[in-house]
């Protein structure tokens, strides 16, 4: 699902200060589980520029969570840990992942595309935009090694302000773009993107979720995966598949109306193993009409 706030490319320096701040705290406090413990027990200064999966901070299995991708709002009582869209702000105390959309366009960026990287947007065989019909965005394009590259250095941007801003991890949207692709995509170039990405978010010392799409969980380990965000595992009934694979460490969203699983079934079946919440198909703020929001 893509982010309802637009979103574009800014300069903003490489800073890990703010995340490693955040660090320092919730490991005190016992929040969080993660790796990063290991250098604090050595005694050691911590690195400025993280380069491994072990010292990101990976977030605790069965935490309450919630999806604020539609705009950010004070979380509800007992939430520990929550998605927002890049361009929110990070909420103090709180386990923090950032909304990237990084297989696609933004709603409404993209004439910003077409003005500075038409080469980057995927097209078929007459040329026309591939979109993805239900959110009305277009696909870019992985399936060179150059565009990759010159993808990266966009997204990359984004993912360091993700760090500059405080959060402790990302979540890149539409992993699944080569489903839509109109076979113009596939897995291997999708991989290939992910894992520059994830790349790059162990570099600013960012965790990076797995958005979606069980096709490539037996390459998490390769592609540098650290936990999953699903949408409507229990309605395809993959959660035991994200939940296996990244050891519980899963923030699961279902969707009020959507589906034959009940809310109540799925937290039956799987709340003690991942954290699932019910949410607004519109991810709407607390107070707006329509506005959903239940944990197990």
């Amino acid at each position: 699902m893509a982010g309802r706030a637009l979103s574009l490319p800014s300069s903003r320096r490489r800073a890990v200060a703010g995340a490693a701040a955040f660090l320092a705290s919730v490991l005190a406090a016992g929040l969080l589980a993660g790796c990063a413990g290991d250098a604090a027990a050595s005694g050691g200064d911590e690195p400025t520029r993280a380069t491994r999966t072990a010292d990101v901070l990976l977030p605790t299995p069965g935490a309450a969570f919630d999806y604020q991708i539609g705009g950010g709002y004070t979380p509800p009582e007992g939430v520990r840990a929550l998605s927002r869209d890049r361009e929110d702000d990070p909420a103090p105390g709180l386990y923090n992942v950032c909304y990237v959309n990084a297989f696609q366009t933004q709603p409404g960026a993209l004439k910003w595309w077409q003005d500075t990287h038409p080469d980057l947007l995927l097209r078929d065989g007459d040329g026309e935009m591939i979109i993805d019909e239900g959110w009305d965005e277009v696909l870019l394009d992985t399936s060179t090694a150059a565009r990759r590259t010159q993808l990266e250095k966009i997204v990359g941007e984004w993912i360091d302000g993700c760090a500059e801003s405080g959060f402790q991890a990302v979540e890149p949207d539409n992993l699944d773009s080569f489903e839509r692709s109109k076979g113009r995509l596939t897995q291997d170039h999708n991989a290939a993107f992910a894992q520059a990405l994830a790349e790059r978010a162990h570099g600013d010392g960012l965790a990076i979720g797995q958005k979606n799409t069980t096709d490539l969980l037996d390459r998490h380990e390769e592609i540098g995966f650290d936990f999953a965000v699903a949408e409507e595992c229990a309605q395809f009934d993959e959660c035991d598949a994200y939940a296996d694979a990244y050891d519980g460490r899963v923030f699961a969203i279902e969707y009020e109306g959507e589906g034959d699983v009940g809310f109540d079934e799925s937290c039956d079946r799987w709340g003690d193993r991942i954290s699932l919440v019910l949410r607004d198909l519109d991810v709407l703020p607390a107070g707006e009409k329509g506005y959903v929001f239940r944990t197990c």
